[in-house]
């Protein structure tokens, strides 16, 4: 999310008119339904609360966790952008997670109800749960790994990397969670950075009805790093590994045979929980860094208050994958802590039908279902007989995470999945942010399909124009956030002046969060995406730059521009324009449709198969500035079929000409 965004978006393109005009026209306004309204969790004074006293707020929500020692300092905000909350406080955020339930008499309570892709399931209580992560925690000591190390984890959506995360939550050792889709490359640049002492991995998991091996990756990245002593192997597939004797061990050997007996050691508020890995505009992944009460709390309360959880009478499924903040907010740490029933899912939604999702709320009586909108407009495609097929009226809420939502797919999600009754919270957060920031309350808000709305209470966040001046209502600009919150990131790992200029340069004093928004007349908050060259590819994000590189590391592709084009079903769609190299352009003429497959499955090789270009169109030159900058813009016009903006800055704009030219028969994904 680098800050350059002068030859991305301009303002003007931020926030077209046209978009503004589109949203001016949404109407359509669901008030809470009374019932629900009447019992929840939170209602419209909490703003009041929050907004008489943010810091007062925040520390009430903290003590809904439990403590070692009791904080008695909310805010540090003495060196911005650095802040620490609850500094003085200790706690163990596994005990928090699981211990304290067991505790509190809750450990015959179901914590996660596994769904395997093949139709295998298990229930999971909280007191099995706490052993199974007191062992782990044990076999982690055995394997060496202590307070303040590094764990990598690499794994399907299986409860064990749920354990996993919580196992070194429990020590004090900082999870860096790779997504299961990545290639060794992206791997081993993660684990290089953390400088991770031990990998946690399985054989594979089940992905669109076959086993998809994941150990391999591990041992391709370790042939390129140094520093890993261990690499603990789940089973889950069957399928055969390689086997490196003195560095691997199976989980089940090891984890087993540990006493479920262990004692949490309390840690400081601010010891380090997770690293985070995102794309970064320069190509090199951001480790963004999380500490443990002021996220937890976060986490917690947001949970708590967005989708109104009545612990012991909700189904809650967020379907993410653990490999995104998402899965670590609303899946590990939020839910858990409050003590709540989850449903963790590993597949894909059309294996083995089209029908799987829906067939999961019915068997489990799902009452809260959180997912993203590029699932939403999938399920739109696929046809409304399909969850017609089946009993959703268990659900009660509805959550949007990943993208801003269109009106159409909202309206479609309340009414084929919703039944028309279950308010809809569109939520509005990132990596950075660690919990939900902007929101509607299921029993406070009147929503409206596609806005998020407004900041949650204790968050303080605005629209601003190019010289930081808030905008009147009706106004568009640059989404920022103006006060310090729980769980905000800490610094990116092992480099506090690429935090600085990432995030807070922009804007003096204000974290920007790189997306463009704007308000409606009655103040709510429409987001309009990102405003840089991060590329959000189902929920996904995906920087130009590592695209590029991976194309120009093809010995047939001279240069590369890379643009994220809308897309009705991901959100946004990779388009590569490419210059290639010598006879590779006589290629093309020829044989066209097999060249743009071999590069688009070298970028998939390279990155991992989300990264995959939908479109790679040879083009004779790209549209460059007289200064040798790329006009992405430009291409985006061409990408998206738009009439094309100002030319005057290129060097030669004949340049485009030849470019639509050649568009109508550029090959597509089939």
């Amino acid at each position: 999310m680098g800050r350059d965004t002068s030859d991305a978006l301009g303002m003007g393109d931020v926030v077209s008119n046209e978009s503004l005009a589109n949203l001016l026209k949404e109407e359509r306004r669901f008030a809470p339904p009374a019932e629900l309204a009447a019992q929840a969790n939170v209602t419209a004074a909490a703003y009041e609360q929050a907004g008489a006293d943010r810091l007062g707020f925040w520390a009430e929500q903290a003590r809904r966790l439990s403590w070692v020692t009791e904080p008695t300092e909310t805010l540090d905000w003495s060196n911005p952008p650095f802040a620490k909350w609850f500094a003085d406080g200790t706690l163990n955020v596994a005990y928090n997670c699981v211990d304290r339930h067991v505790e509190a008499g809750l450990g015959d309570r179901v914590a996660l109800h596994f769904e395997g892709e093949p139709g295998d399931s298990r229930a999971i209580t909280y007191a099995e749960l706490k052993d199974e992560v007191s062992r782990a925690a044990h076999a982690l000591t055995e394997l060496g790994v202590r307070k303040g190390d590094r764990v990598a984890v690499y794994m399907p959506m299986i409860p064990e990397a749920a354990v996993a995360m919580l196992a070194c939550a429990r020590i004090g050792a900082a999870h860096s969670v790779v997504f299961g889709g990545f290639s060794a490359d992206a791997i081993a640049a993660r684990i290089q950075d953390a400088d991770a002492k031990l990998v946690i991995t399985a054989d594979g998991g089940y992905r669109r009805g076959k086993p998809s091996a994941l150990k391999p990756a591990v041992d391709e990245a370790l042939t390129r790093v140094e520093g890993v002593e261990r690499v603990l192997v789940v089973r889950r597939t069957g399928q055969d590994v390689a086997w490196t004797e003195g560095r691997d061990v199976w989980w089940d050997e090891i984890v087993q045979r540990q006493s479920a007996d262990h004692t949490p050691e309390a840690f400081d508020a601010e010891h380090p929980l997770f690293i985070l890995y995102t794309s970064g505009t320069t190509g090199k992944p951001k480790g963004i860094l999380h500490t443990s009460g002021g996220y937890l709390t976060q986490a917690a309360y947001t949970h708590h208050a967005v989708f109104d959880l009545k612990p012991e009478t909700d189904v809650y499924w967020c379907t993410a994958d653990i490999g995104w903040v998402t899965g670590h907010s609303y899946i590990v740490y939020g839910p858990l802590a409050n003590g709540a029933t989850q449903v963790m899912y590993e597949g894909t939604p059309d294996t083995p039908h089209q029908g799987r999702f829906w067939e999961i709320v019915q068997k489990y009586g799902v009452t809260i279902l959180y997912t993203a909108p590029t699932a939403i407009r999938t399920f739109m495609k696929w046809g409304d007989d399909i969850p017609a097929k089946f009993d959703l009226s268990s659900l009660r809420i509805l959550g949007s995470v990943g993208e801003p939502i269109n009106p159409e797919a909202w309206i479609w999600y309340r009414e084929h999945i919703g039944g028309g009754r279950c308010p809809i919270v569109d939520t509005w957060w990132q990596t950075e942010t660690g919990a939900m920031m902007i929101s509607p309350l299921p029993g406070v808000t009147e929503t409206k399909p596609g806005s998020a709305q407004r900041a949650l209470p204790g968050i303080a966040a605005t629209v601003v124009d190019d010289e930081a001046n808030e905008v009147p209502d009706g106004g568009g600009g640059y989404l920022v956030l103006t006060e310090p919150w729980p769980s905000m990131l800490r610094t990116i790992w092992g480099d506090d002046q690429r935090f600085i200029d990432t995030y807070w340069s922009r804007f003096e004093g204000r974290y920007f969060a790189g997306d463009g928004a704007k308000k409606d007349d009655d103040g709510d908050i429409w987001l309009l995406g990102r405003v840089d060259d991060v590329m959000l590819v189902s929920g996904h994000n995906i920087s130009t730059t590592e695209v590029e590189s991976a194309l120009v590391s093809h010995p047939k592709v001279a240069e590369a521009a890379v643009v994220g084009a809308a897309d009705e079903t991901t959100g946004q769609a990779i388009v590569a324009f490419v210059i290639l190299r010598g006879t590779a352009a006589a290629e093309a003429e020829t044989g066209g449709e097999a060249l743009v497959a071999e590069l688009r499955n070298h970028v998939g090789a390279t990155l991992g198969p989300i990264a995959k270009p939908q479109r790679v169109l040879p083009v004779a030159e790209l549209p460059k500035t007289r200064s040798g900058k790329i006009m992405r813009r430009l291409l985006r016009d061409v990408a998206e079929n738009r009439q094309l903006g100002d030319v005057t800055t290129l060097t030669d704009s004949s340049v485009m000409d030849l470019i639509q030219a050649k568009l109508p028969a550029a090959p597509s994904e089939d």
